[in-house]
C-alpha cells in the first residue's frame, strides 16, 4: 500500500504540474507569462485568447485535481480492500490531492513557477465526496456571486477560499454522521489549502487595496 501511495502522490504531482494554460497559449504562438498578469491560469488565458480557451483551461486544471482524487479510492480498494473513511485514510487521500495542487503552483516543467491553484483545488475538493464536494459547491456559488457583483476574479477566489473551511465546519456541526474526531485531517487541509490560495493572491490583494486591480468584462467571466 505504501508503494502504491507514493506512486499516487508522485503521479498527482506530475499531473498537477502539466501547465495547460501555458501549452494552450504556446499552441497559439503566445507566451502567457508575458501577457496580462503573467499567470498561467485560465483567467489570463481568457484575456489572451478569449473565453472559449479560458473555459477549456479551467476545465483541464480542474481535472488535474479531480482525477487523482477519484483514482486513489480505487487504488486503496485494490490494495487494502476497503475505503472506510478513517482519519488515516482521509489523510492519505488528502496528501494525493495536495500533491496535485502543489504541482500546479510549483510545476516541475516550468521551473516551479506556476499558477495560483484555484481551479485545481476545486477539482481536489470535488473529488473528496461528500465532505469537500459540498463545501466546494458552496464556495463556487460564492465565487460566482462575487464575480457577477464586483467583477474581480481575484476577490472572488479569495472569498471562495475563505468560504470553503467555514462551510465544512458548519457541515460538521449540523450533520450527525460527520464527526470531527474522524474528519480532523479534512479540517486541517480545509484551512491550509485556502491559505495557499490566498498567499498566491497577495499581489492581487495589494492591488485591490490600492484600487488598481483589473476588472473583467462580462464576456471574460472565468477563473
Amino acid at each position: 500500500m505504501y508503494v502504491a501511495f507514493i506512486i499516487a502522490v508522485v503521479g498527482a504531482y506530475l499531473l498537477g504540474s502539466v501547465p495547460f494554460g501555458f501549452i494552450i497559449a504556446r499552441a497559439h504562438g503566445k507566451d502567457l507569462r508575458a501577457i496580462g498578469s503573467g499567470n498561467i491560469g485560465a483567467t489570463n488565458v481568457s484575456r489572451a485568447l478569449g473565453r472559449k480557451w479560458g473555459y477549456t483551461c479551467f476545465g483541464l486544471d480542474v481535472l488535474k485535481g479531480l482525477i487523482p482524487m477519484l483514482a486513489f479510492p480505487a487504488i486503496a480498494l485494490a490494495y487494502v480492500g476497503t475505503t472506510v473513511a478513517t482519519p488515516w485514510f482521509l489523510a492519505l487521500w488528502l496528501l494525493v490531492g495536495i500533491a496535485a495542487i502543489v504541482g500546479h503552483v510549483f510545476p516541475v516543467y516550468l521551473r516551479f513557477k506556476g499558477g495560483k491553484g484555484v481551479a485545481t483545488s476545486f477539482g481536489v475538493a470535488l473529488g473528496l465526496w461528500p465532505y469537500f464536494t459540498i463545501s466546494a459547491l458552496i464556495a463556487l456559488a460564492v465565487w460566482i456571486a462575487v464575480v457577477l457583483t464586483w467583477r474581480y476574479i481575484s476577490l472572488a477566489s479569495i472569498c471562495a477560499a475563505v468560504t470553503f473551511p467555514v462551510s465544512l465546519v458548519l457541515g460538521i456541526l449540523i450533520t450527525p454522521a460527520w464527526h470531527a474526531a474522524t474528519l480532523w485531517p479534512l479540517l486541517i487541509a480545509a484551512t491550509l489549502i485556502p491559505l495557499l490560495v490566498i498567499l498566491r493572491h497577495r499581489q492581487n490583494i495589494h492591488r485591490l487595496l490600492a484600487g488598481t486591480e483589473s476588472k473583467i468584462r462580462p464576456k471574460h467571466l472565468t477563473t
